[in-house]
């Protein structure tokens, strides 16, 4: 009787241990792939920050040759400052999907104004010749490339960590421990999917 009772507890504790060793590495792994995610935003803020700074010296080289275009300076400005607010909040929490979205919309109206600022300066002949123009434009073409990149390694890092959330029986684990799905940084636009056109 007592050799079954110790092979029953012994039974008992192997489950309890072995259950409890699924649940912690269950739940390191969903923390070390939301932080994956969380860096791969990073990568993207760090890269929008390098072309939101990049864009004040775009808009008064272009304001210096482009006296009547006020307009069209003033919009890309405005797209700026509301694009810097929306990668603000969403950095502070790049699982939030509202940041998400309104960093998206900031990031599509940011794009518009400075493809319509390109199109502008292309019907001044000494704005495309200029130095300082020219040197934007390279610094701008590759700040767009090293975004797509990071956005491609983002959205690689968040489909990983929203595979195992929903996966049985991780999903368990996410649920009663709130791991929240992540968003993915799609393009809806039509226009949005081109890159900022910055040659001349």
């Amino acid at each position: 009787m007592n050799l079954i009772l110790l092979i029953v507890l012994g039974a008992l504790v192997f489950v309890v241990v072995a259950l409890g060793l699924y649940v912690a590495g269950a739940y390191n792994g969903l923390v070390s792939l939301r932080n994956r995610f969380k860096n791969a935003f990073s990568q993207i803020d760090v890269q929008l920050k390098r072309r939101y700074d990049l864009i004040p010296n775009l808009v008064e080289t272009c304001k210096a040759f482009m006296k009547h275009e006020g307009t069209t300076l003033e919009a890309v400005v405005a797209a700026r400052g509301a694009a810097m607010n929306a990668s603000a909040r969403a950095a502070a929490n790049p699982a939030d999907p509202e940041a998400m979205k309104q960093l998206l919309a900031a990031e599509q109206a940011l794009g518009s104004g400075l493809g319509r600022l390109m199109a502008v300066a292309e019907s001044y002949p000494d704005l495309k010749a200029n130095q300082n123009m020219l040197a934007l434009q390279e610094e701008l073409t590759s700040t767009e490339n090293k975004i797509a990149f990071a956005r491609q390694a983002f959205n690689d890092a968040v489909t990983e960590y929203n595979t195992r959330r929903e996966s049985f029986p991780t999903n368990l684990l996410a649920g009663l421990f709130q791991f929240a799905p992540a968003e993915l940084w799609q393009v809806s636009a039509p226009e949005q999917r081109e890159g900022v056109r910055v040659s001349f």
